[in-house]
This record gives structure tokens, C-alpha cells and sequence, in this order.
């Protein structure tokens, strides 16, 4: 059965990072789609990485969000 989320592997892997707020700097930069969860940890969905329909739209409406103090 495939997992939902990427493991701690992958995600050092994936952001060369091993310090949890150095990957979250890593996947802004990138642009992949993340959430931190109540530890902290970033948590990366597999289908972010995996380029699928449903996460490549999500990602363009996120893009185009930005907080009011950045509104120009």
C-alpha cells in the first residue's frame, strides 16, 4: 500500500535538509506544497512530488495568495 505522506527519509532526500526548519526553508524555495504539523515537522503529501492533477491545482491557487501586509 502507498503512503499518503513522504517519510522523514525522503523528506532529507528531497530538501538535503536534516533540521526540520531547514526543510520547510527548502520546500518555500522550492514551491512544493506543505503543511507543518503540531510537532513542527513539515509534512509533504506524496502526490505534491508526484506531479498529479489534483496537487498542481492547488498549487496555482496557493500562488496566487499573498498575505495583505505584502499587497501592494
Amino acid at each position: 500500500m502507498e503512503d499518503t505522506f513522504l517519510s522523514p527519509q525522503e523528506l532529507v532526500v528531497l530538501t538535503g535538509r536534516k533540521v526540520k526548519s531547514k526543510q520547510i526553508d527548502a520546500l518555500r524555495r522550492m514551491g512544493i506544497a506543505f503543511f507543518v504539523n503540531a510537532l513542527g515537522k513539515p509534512v509533504v503529501a506524496r502526490a505534491a512530488v508526484e506531479s498529479r492533477p489534483e496537487v498542481s491545482a492547488q498549487r496555482s491557487v496557493r500562488a496566487s495568495w499573498q498575505p495583505r501586509v505584502l499587497a501592494s
